[in-house]
């Protein structure tokens, strides 16, 4: 059974000021962030839920530093985000896992690119250890399942011991029984490690069962519309009457709360 003890937090702050944002098509900007202010302390996690399309993955890839905001201001630590760094890690959907290589090599990659895996080799089998792959090291990404690849996936971040891990819809692909159980193991994952955790999802369950804060957006050009605190404690039931209310509040900000 995985120990939930919550670990200090050593995660990162990360502050998103002004943010907005603007794609230059053909046909001319299109806008997609209007003024989004976010704040998310070390050690916190928040979901961003909104609907499909409406600017999550793109403030995610603005607060990892793959591209810059067209006006506002991100920071991390008070440092202005400007460009990728191996303290802030993304998982996508897709584990995107190297077929050739096994699952021990593709978790030590990072480590290999910065020069420093044969000192820190160790890293690589505390990772695989957290996500459960131990006996599984030495498989190819072929013979893992769904759930599998995508643990591998989170060893290969978790081995750079990010202060700040930005999932985007990490279990979006997974059948729904995988996805409930990696639902419970991220959250051990960011209770053991501490890091700050910054998720976005479309299922409103999965984001008000994960998460402490859950930041719900608007249609395109997203803006924030809602902050849900949930207060619960972990480990957490789905069928707690207080995460249905929530539910509810989070469906009628999202314009759903017709038929529940």
């Amino acid at each position: 059974m995985v120990n939930t003890a919550t670990a200090p937090a050593r995660g990162t702050h990360i502050r998103a000021s002004a943010v907005s944002h603007h794609f230059d098509l053909p046909a001319g900007p299109l806008p997609v962030l209007d003024g989004v202010d976010l704040d998310l302390a070390p050690g916190e996690f928040v979901a961003l839920l909104g609907p499909s399309g409406c600017g999550k993955s793109t403030l995610l890839r603005l607060v990892a530093g793959l591209e810059p905001a067209t006006q506002g201001h991100l920071t991390q630590d008070g440092a202005a985000i400007t460009r990728p760094d191996p303290s802030r890690i993304v998982v996508f959907q897709d584990p995107t896992l190297f077929p050739w290589r096994t699952v021990r090599g593709n978790v030590s990659l990072g480590l290999q690119a910065r020069g420093v895996l044969k000192a820190q080799r160790h890293r690589v089998d505390e990772a695989l250890a957290l996500v459960g792959l131990t006996e599984f090291a030495e498989a190819f990404p072929h013979q893992l399942s769904g759930g599998m690849a995508q643990r591998a996936a989170l060893a290969r971040a978790l081995v750079n011991d990010p202060s700040l891990l930005v999932m985007d819809e990490p279990l979006g692909k997974l059948d729904s029984l995988t996805r409930l159980t990696m639902q419970g193991e991220l959250v051990a994952l960011w209770q053991r490690a501490g890091f700050s955790a910054l998720l976005v999802t479309h299922d409103v369950e999965e984001a008000l069962f994960m998460a402490q804060r859950v930041i719900v957006l608007s249609d395109r050009p997203a803006r924030i519309v809602a902050e849900l605190h949930n207060p619960l404690p972990y480990p957490r039931h789905r069928g707690d009457p207080a995460l249905a209310a929530l539910r509810h509040t989070a469906l009628r900000h999202l314009g759903l709360d017709a038929t529940w």
